[in-house]
């Protein structure tokens, strides 16, 4: 019988990822109690994000959380031993004792774990961890995930109360009747600024278009693209969030411009260009293209309403100028990400679409998607993007817009971290 060989704690094949996406929580150690919610599955990503910033993450379960999800999975995701229950190896102690970790984060945090920690009753390994870090002083980071009645109860505002000024609280999503958990993302930004890592994007100056045009035929009829606005305005909102400095040039759509940036109101693709032109007059970090402009305009629009007593209508029209494909000539080192649109293509040749795209107008990053297929019709608020760069294709997978801003966000800020490192490295090397 041949011995299994065993694996070391290095050699864990799921500690590949750590630091993939930044060193700002290297040699930190954080404890993840995952509570007995159905949004126990979404503490996997967590942890995973994590550790793509380089923390160090063990996972301690209730006894409800294992019957959801197996504990294999969450050793799966971190490398690390499982708790699902204290034995003679004092793992509340090892765990939460004076100094032994860096953060307690309980996502996600029920009613019943919440309850515990304010009244000091320990019978979980979860409750017990808790109530040795609370004693030791480790930060405890709650994300809370209830039904919306139950986040109500004035018990449960009780016990919010009594810690809020000892524990950190996530606010929850309410959503359809429930006090959902937060997004991981949402949880990971809250931690790096936690310990002192401001997103890539704070202060950064993005440029940005988004919206439909209108494209006059005559004083009452037009030529538009269906565009609501809602992925540009939702993927600024991000970037605000984020620290961002954004302009923001929008056509006529249907959502609300993103609070928080300089808005600059437009019609036609004349004024869209026309204020791009002038914006570009000062300095960007990021340029990001999102606006449905049109590619072709009327050649000759009539000044008059055109009679409606014919029975048949011509109407010449002309390319439309690119504005992508104009930016780098304004600004040579800007980060310059583009949106293509595309109707009933595989998914090969979307990406060759975007490569091409990519090319043609200098871009650093293509953002392309279907809006043909059957599944976006039935469900517009939904969606799925291929982001295309000179060296890796990467898809988001079909999710809410809400979702896919996150995304696209993420993806900017990896390109601009890297690209701002090779400028740098450019500049050492002429220096030197």
């Amino acid at each position: 019988m041949v011995a299994k060989k065993k694996i070391k704690k290095k050699d864990h094949p799921s500690l590949d990822i750590v630091n993939s996406h930044g060193v700002e929580l290297s040699g930190k150690r954080i404890v993840l109690c995952v509570a007995g919610s159905v949004a126990a599955y979404k503490a996997i990503e967590l942890a995973r994000l994590l550790m793509r910033h380089g923390a160090d993450v063990t996972c301690v379960t209730s006894n409800a959380v294992t019957k959801l999800i197996q504990p294999d999975y969450f050793k799966w995701a971190t490398g690390n031993e499982v708790i699902t229950r204290l034995t003679g190896e004092l793992e509340h102690i090892r765990l939460a004792d004076y100094n032994q970790s860096d953060l307690v984060i309980v996502y996600p945090a029920t009613a019943n774990t919440l309850g515990k920690l304010a009244n000091g009753i320990d019978d979980t390994p979860i409750s017990t961890i808790l109530t040795v870090g609370f004693g030791s002083k480790i930060p405890i980071l709650m994300c809370m995930a209830m039904h919306e009645s139950m986040y109500d109860n004035a018990a449960i505002k009780k016990n919010i109360e009594f810690l809020k000024n000892k524990i950190e609280f996530i606010s929850p999503q309410m959503i359809e009747g429930k006090a959902k958990a937060p997004e991981p993302e949402d949880v990971l930004e809250h931690v790096l600024k936690k310990f002192g890592f401001s997103s890539i994007l704070k202060n950064k100056k993005v440029l940005m278009t988004a919206g439909p045009t209108i494209e006059h035929i005559d004083p009452v009829r037009v030529i538009t693209n269906q565009s609501s606005g809602k992925t540009g305005v939702t993927l600024a909102s991000e970037l605000i969030s984020a620290g961002a400095k954004v302009t923001f040039v929008y056509g006529p759509g249907e959502e609300k411009p993103p609070k928080g940036a300089k808005i600059i109101n437009v019609t036609s693709s004349k004024e869209m260009l026309n204020a791009v032109k002038t914006e570009l007059k000062k300095k960007f970090d990021i340029v990001i293209m999102a606006a449905a402009i049109a590619d072709y305009i009327p050649a000759n629009p009539s000044k008059d309403k055109i009679k409606s007593s014919k029975n048949e209508l011509k109407i010449s029209l002309k390319k439309a100028p690119k504005i992508i494909d104009q930016i780098k000539k304004y600004q040579k080192n800007v980060l310059l990400v583009g949106f293509k649109a595309e109707t009933n293509l595989t998914k090969k040749q979307l990406i060759k679409s975007a490569q091409i795209k990519l090319k043609e107008s200098s871009s650093d990053m293509i953002i392309a998607n279907d809006i043909g297929s059957p599944k976006y019709k039935k469900n517009p608020q939904n969606n799925q993007v291929v982001i295309v760069d000179s060296e890796k294709v990467v898809t988001s997978g079909w999710m809410r817009k809400q979702k896919i801003a996150k995304f696209i966000k993420k993806q900017i800020e990896h390109r601009y971290y890297h690209e701002t490192g090779r400028m740098l490295k450019s500049d050492l090397k002429e220096i030197t």
